[in-house]
């Protein structure tokens, strides 16, 4: 059965930094685009940010852009969310997903899902 899974979560003070990992369990998943998704308490499941299979297009919600970066390393299988200048309302459940088409933006588009990695910022 195909996984994602997420790590890198944790509590920051705002204005800190994280990196969230996503790491995928077949191959072939190298061919999909990435997104990442959040989900606050109450609220329903956000886009953050996207990168097609080739690294060579992303996309990113207009609440992270310039904060957030997307990456992938192809070779590792694996997907990044670097998280700069953290604020409060960035706390939520972040998601792993992927899906063969690009420009996707919202959840339930996305095929393939991780369970979650909590990140909360703090004041």
């Amino acid at each position: 059965q195909v996984q994602l899974v997420e790590s890198g979560g944790g509590l920051v003070q705002a204005g800190g930094s994280l990196r969230l990992s996503c790491g995928a369990s077949e191959r072939t998943f190298s061919s999909y685009t990435k997104g990442w998704f959040r989900q606050a308490p109450g609220k329903e499941r956000e886009f953050v940010a996207a990168i097609s299979w080739s690294g060579g297009r992303t996309d990113y919600a207009d609440s992270v852009k310039g904060r957030f970066t997307i990456s992938r390393d192809n070779a590792k299988n694996m997907v990044y969310l670097q998280m700069n200048s953290l604020k409060p309302e960035d706390t939520a459940v972040y998601y792993c997903a992927a899906d063969p088409q690009f420009g996707r933006r919202t959840w339930d588009e996305y095929y393939y899902w991780g369970q979650g990695t909590q990140v909360t910022v703090s004041f």
